[in-house]
């Protein structure tokens, strides 16, 4: 049995080899009349993985270095997928202008065919009619102006909620030490649930075994769900014995998700068929089951589960990251943080909690969060792409089925672009918002027809969070110590420390918090 698998390996190797030299001379810059982008020296078979897979640093780091090195358009190898790299405004331009349609497929990789419904989610599904209608659902359903508006009190009472938290910690005492993170993911996860099923998921009742099973599969939904982390992506012959157990894992994760969305569609269902579903704010599944009795072989159940496993991955904690890196930065320049908090006694005053509404009114809040998402991007690698045919990027070939990653982390800190790119700098943006052609130099929600449909919501809930810690709270650093920024190694962006800080509740505040109780 031993002696065959080796055999298989090495069969499989010689193989790979062989493909490889096929694509460098078919591709390859020796071809005149299609010059690839730069690229650093590679290895055979595996290409230039070896130089991703840093376990060091955080992969936008690792390609902004060789983006440094080699150019603005890079060119990578990865076993046998090709990867372009794009780190310049004018690159992201016409990759999403010119090439837009080219660049609107998703790569085939085992995260959107297990963990994905086989690429029917709105995230991994390829360019095409059946992603057009679910891009559709989202954005004329579920992100509009109206039911935003719809749902601002849902959102707003969970600020609350975690409010009174914070307020229960500092107790008698004043000054609490207080833990961010997971308090603002499960505001995140609260908002997200209540407008996809209209239950929250967490709360002070660890006891709710439904509530755990939800905060484990969405533990473990993170730690497998890495573009980069599976080598069955780069090497397909690796499935046939399924390297690493991955897509073991991955199937066994889709099985509890599947059954768990499954329970949510049909205890929905049966509130339907009972007559007891909110009138006037209905669920993402209570519209999902009124467009699947009027097109019921587009809406399947299996359907409705991949637009719920979107909204999830997309949404629950990119909010809350954000906020966490804005306030650990007002932590470490307090100044700005007075600035915002005047801005909003001045504006809203302190006998009651800023709204969403308020929100336009308060430009330097405004300014600080975006100056936020400039320096930490949530989505620091925008979304994959890949090309559904071959193209050119500034000037340079790209061949089918090339994979594309956008290093927004890179282009709001180019120093071309920006003036002292790595400082935090809320005023820079006094002139209003970017546009035009200058757009591509801040692009946090991604752009193209891809671009991210729930932006809307993001700022929303990201300014009202911002603005109610701001305004209720006083806060400071542990020990005076400056608060360490350095990103995590996850591939979405986060901290590589929780944020840990100082708070007690403001005296000028205390009449709003009173009334919450």
């Amino acid at each position: 049995m031993e002696e065959s698998l080796w055999l298989f390996t090495i069969l499989a190797f010689f193989f790979i080899m062989l493909v490889c030299n096929f694509i460098t001379h078919k591709y390859g810059p020796s071809n005149p009349k299609k010059i690839l982008p730069p690229s650093p020296p590679s290895i055979p078979i595996i290409g230039h993985l070896h130089l991703i897979r840093n376990r060091k640093e955080p992969l936008h780091r690792t390609l902004h270095k060789l983006s440094q090195k080699y150019g603005p358009v890079l060119f990578l190898r990865l076993g046998y997928r090709n990867l372009l790299v794009v780190s310049s405004p004018s690159a992201v331009e016409e990759c999403f202008t010119k090439n837009d349609v080219v660049f609107a497929n998703r790569p085939r990789m085992l995260a959107g065919k297990h963990l994905n419904y086989n690429y029917k989610s709105m995230i991994w599904a390829p360019y095409g009619d059946h992603w057009r209608t679910l891009r559709r659902l989202t954005t004329m359903e579920l992100f509009t102006t109206k039911q935003l508006s719809m749902l601002v009190e849902l959102r707003k009472e969970e600020v609350r909620v975690l409010l009174k938290q914070l307020v229960k910690d500092c107790g008698t005492n004043g000054w609490a030490k207080v833990e961010l993170r997971d308090r603002l993911k499960k505001l995140s996860f609260n908002v997200m649930m209540q407008m996809i099923a209209g239950k929250r998921y967490y709360t002070e009742d660890e006891a709710d075994q439904e509530a755990r099973r939800f905060r484990e599969m969405i533990k473990e939904l993170k730690q497998i769900h890495g573009s980069f982390s599976n080598l069955n992506d780069f090497f397909p012959v690796l499935q046939l014995v399924d390297f690493q157990g991955v897509e073991k894992r991955m199937m066994e994760l889709m099985k509890k998700m599947d059954g768990f969305y499954q329970s949510l569609i049909d205890e929905q269902r049966r509130m339907r068929s009972d007559g007891a579903c909110s009138e006037g704010k209905p669920t993402l599944i209570d519209i999902m089951l009124s467009l699947q009795q009027l097109h019921p072989e587009f809406y399947t159940d299996e359907t409705m589960k991949a637009v719920i496993t979107s909204i999830l991955r997309g949404g629950t904690e990119s909010a809350a990251t954000a906020v966490e890196f804005a306030m650990a930065l007002l932590l470490n320049h307090p100044n700005e943080m007075e600035k915002a908090r005047a801005e909003i006694e001045a504006n809203v005053g302190q006998e009651r909690l800023l709204d969403e509404a308020d929100l336009p009114k308060l430009e330097y809040l405004q300014k600080i969060y975006t100056e936020s998402t400039r320096l930490f991007p949530v989505a620091q690698l925008l979304v994959p792409h890949e090309s559904s045919e071959e193209c050119t990027v500034s000037g340079f070939h790209v061949p089918r089925g090339t994979q594309l990653l956008v290093n927004a982390w890179s282009i709001h800190r180019d120093p071309d672009l920006w003036e002292n790119p790595t400082k935090f700098m809320p005023e820079r943006f006094e002139s209003g918002k970017i546009s035009g052609f200058e757009g591509y130099k801040m692009i946090p929600f991604g752009a193209g027809r891809r671009g991210c449909p729930g932006a809307p919501l993001g700022k929303r809930l990201m300014g009202m969070l911002l603005g109610a810690l701001i305004q209720c709270f006083e806060w400071e650093k542990i020990d005076g110590k400056e608060i360490d920024m350095t990103e995590g190694l996850y591939q979405s962006l986060s901290k590589a420390e929780h944020l840990k800080a100082l708070c007690k509740p403001r005296h000028d505040a205390r009449g709003i918090l009173v009334t919450m109780g």
